[in-house]
């Protein structure tokens, strides 16, 4: 038997990156996976194909994470729900001086208020032995110049995952969080070349993380193995200092 068999999965921001990685795995793993996406309903309907054609089941469901009502009406959907992996997020650089206070804002409203509204929805339909895996940043702790708003947003989420670890803990629901380095393909891919090698050079291996080396982290806290773990913070990042 497969670890996430009769399990259902939902991945918010699924149709590309480590999103796309993390449906996939979920998917190989027995899940049946939910493609949330944004926009891009060809990507996401990709996904699903790719998904299908392997012999795991999924299907797309369009919501902005950050909108209440679009939230509300993608749970709608979701009778029930075993995992959710809060992966959806967006970054705008920036150095202090130069930020606009509804970029930041915005930044907030999709990496910080879209993990806590999907949270509050997946846990009205999550029985015990539930997991909620929220994607935070290597830059939590280790920051870099130009990001505040992500990595603040990010730190957010962290915080976040302790406390929900607590609360939930008692209706056997664990919580903990992925902290991903550069990945390809990811928001690494938009860095200019020489950012991209610099970032490559800070981990001892010598070049960026892989989605799916963090699909195969999410899917570790997801199944049975991780059933003692909660609150955590899991580094995947190639032992990077920076």
């Amino acid at each position: 038997m497969k670890a996430l068999e009769k399990k259902t999965a939902l991945v918010t921001g699924a149709e590309r990156g480590i999103g796309r990685a993390i449906a996939l795995r979920l998917a190989a793993d027995g899940a049946a996976v939910i493609v949330n996406y944004l926009a891009d309903a060809a990507a996401a309907a990709a996904v699903v194909a790719e998904i299908t054609a392997a012999g795991a089941q999924a299907h797309a469901l369009q919501a902005d994470v950050s909108d209440p009502a679009q939230v509300d009406a993608m749970f709608g959907a979701i009778p029930e729900l075993h995992v959710l992996v809060n992966n959806a997020g967006v970054g705008t650089p920036g150095m202090l001086g130069e930020i606009d206070p509804s970029v930041f804002d915005g930044v907030f409203a999709v990496n910080v208020r879209g993990v806590m509204l999907c949270a509050q929805a997946a846990i009205a339909r999550m029985p015990a032995g539930g997991r909620i895996v929220n994607i935070s940043s290597s830059t939590a702790v280790h920051p870099i110049p130009g990001m505040s708003a992500y990595v603040a947003s990010k730190a957010a989420v962290r915080a976040l995952t302790e406390v929900w670890a607590k609360e939930l803990g008692a209706r056997g629901i664990n919580v903990n969080s992925v902290l991903p380095g550069p990945t390809s393909p990811g928001m690494a891919d938009l860095a200019p070349p020489e950012l991209r090698d610099a970032v490559a050079r800070a981990s001892p291996f010598g070049r960026l993380g892989q989605a799916s080396e963090i699909a195969d982290a999410v899917a570790f806290l997801c199944g049975p193995d991780a059933r003692w773990v909660s609150g955590h913070h899991l580094m995947v990042n190639g032992a990077a200092s920076a």
